[in-house]
């Protein structure tokens, strides 16, 4: 229940506001706006350091007729605009999903086989580096026999060809083992990214 200094208080700003607008020429605006104390105001023009502020348009008899906003900032635009970006993404992303399959069994059919294509592939990778690194040992043991491996001192020093040998199966097998690895991530992003769209599409048929 309001006390009686606060209903003096709310006519004083309603007499305040009608006494500002009766003085305005027709089509001016009269606007309503919070000092930093929590006072009411009320003018056709609003001081600078309260011009960022949310603020009110009100007619003659002090009612609101028109309410704006406080200007947003660079960060609040920034994040709206991500929000915006990611719902047209889904938005997009749903679309194509209906239209690329017909049921979840498609789907699953398709993770299936493209999973197990990335499996073979994988397979095929361990069985080369198996090659590489029999060979490497075989190079490894050899190369025990010159300097500076071997302890016999009549050892002879490592043949240049034996030397390229070595670095070249080393960087053989170091490439194979970085295909293995993107082998490896891909199929854990194809598994996440399938069961995602898995998901989405019971969502979006209403299925379980």
């Amino acid at each position: 229940m309001k006390t009686i200094s606060g209903i003096l208080a709310a006519l004083l700003l309603l007499t305040s506001a009608v006494a500002v607008h009766a003085q305005q020429p027709a089509g001016r605006k009269l606007y309503k706006w919070v000092d930093s104390q929590g006072q009411v105001h009320y003018g056709d023009s609003i001081p600078s350091e309260y011009a960022s502020q949310e603020k009110d348009v009100v007619n003659g008899q002090g009612v609101t007729i028109e309410h704006q906003d406080a200007p947003k900032s660079p960060e609040q635009v920034a994040a709206e605009e991500q929000k915006r970006a990611a719902a047209e993404e889904l938005r997009h992303r749903d679309q194509n999903l209906l239209s690329t399959y017909g049921s979840l069994q498609e789907i699953e059919r398709l993770r299936d086989q493209r999973l197990s294509l990335l499996s073979d592939q994988m397979k095929v990778t361990n069985q080369f580096l198996e090659i590489l690194n029999g060979r490497l040992a075989k190079l490894e043991k050899s190369s025990l026999r010159y300097k500076p491996y071997s302890d016999d001192p009549k050892a002879q020093p490592m043949p240049d060809q034996v030397a390229e040998d070595l670095v070249r199966m080393d960087n053989d097998i170091r490439t194979q083992e970085q295909n293995l690895r993107e082998k490896q991530k891909e199929e854990t992003t194809m598994r996440a990214q399938f069961d995602a769209d898995i998901t989405r599409f019971k969502e979006l048929k209403g299925s379980h």
